[in-house]
């Protein structure tokens, strides 16, 4: 067991985070998980673990992240994998949404990760090794989601700097990959990690309808098995070259084929403007 990597996952007291965890638990690996609450993980799983670290933590304050990562390897001496899974819908169109709300969405969603990646980079570039998992959404990729603009754009936004990410650490032998699950079968439409806007506009049919659909009818039904979502993140971490993306989920699978076709279609039936620039 010695030898089975360290993984340090955020957002771990529900949803993926939490199938992972116990997946990792139960194959023996070492385990560093974050909440808002430790008292949730707490509840969800046995603390007593020797293998088993829970920790509460604020993801937008670097501090707290940071003395996550320092107790993470006091205990067990090292990290190897990092999953920057915390995050939380916000619906609500782009003129609904206040810039609070807003904003909020990104701290958790984007600048959460960051401050992840940035305080465990030091010891990933010191051990010469690692991988880092951030997970998007398929609403990274397309963001054709009416109400869901916000959300989309902190996906696009984990896409992007992923993207970058995997280029930098490349020299030190570290990877990073990003996820984007399609529907999966957690509490993700429930809860809290859904948020609606304070302030709806009943002009928006289009949204509100998409809105009810998520909360009534896409919830409960959704194809995709966590645990199986869980195990694929076991065989990335064991490739000797891990892509950087990966889209998990048949119903994913099937709208990145669709966004990339749609894209190239629209990009060729414009080429003759898009050239018509050069010197």
């Amino acid at each position: 067991m010695s030898t089975k990597k360290v993984w340090f996952v955020t957002g771990a007291s529900k949803g993926l985070g939490l199938t992972l965890v116990k997946k990792l638990l139960s194959d023996g690996y070492s385990v560093a998980a974050t909440s808002r609450n430790v008292s949730e993980l707490q509840k969800v799983i046995s603390a007593e673990n020797s293998d088993f670290l829970p920790l509460e933590v604020d993801l937008v304050n670097e501090e707290s992240v940071s003395l996550a990562i320092s107790k993470t390897i006091e205990k067990f001496r090292r990290i190897d994998v990092v999953v920057n899974n915390a995050g939380y819908g916000q619906l609500g169109t782009l003129e609904e949404l206040t810039d609070q709300e807003s904003r909020q969405n990104f701290d958790t969603n984007v600048f959460g990760s960051l401050n992840i990646i940035r305080a465990s980079m030091p010891h990933f570039r010191n051990q010469k090794s690692g991988n880092i998992i951030n997970i998007a959404s398929i609403g990274g990729l397309s963001g054709d989601f009416p109400g869901w603009g916000i959300y989309c754009a902190t996906k696009f936004a984990v896409v992007g700097f992923t993207e970058a990410l995997a280029a930098e650490v490349k020299e030190f032998s570290v990877n990073a990959t990003v996820v984007y699950p399609g529907y999966f079968r957690t509490d993700f439409l429930t809860g809290g990690s859904l948020r609606t806007p304070e302030n709806e506009i009943e002009a928006y049919t289009t949204a509100r309808k998409l809105q009810v659909a998520h909360e009534q009818d896409i919830n409960g039904n959704q194809p995709g098995d966590p645990e199986k979502a869980a195990v694929a993140m076991l065989e990335l971490v064991a490739m000797e070259n891990p892509p950087v993306h990966l889209v998990l989920g048949s119903d994913a699978f099937q709208m990145a084929n669709n966004k990339l076709s749609s894209l190239q279609n629209e990009i060729s039936d414009f080429k003759t403007l898009s050239i018509s620039t050069d010197y």
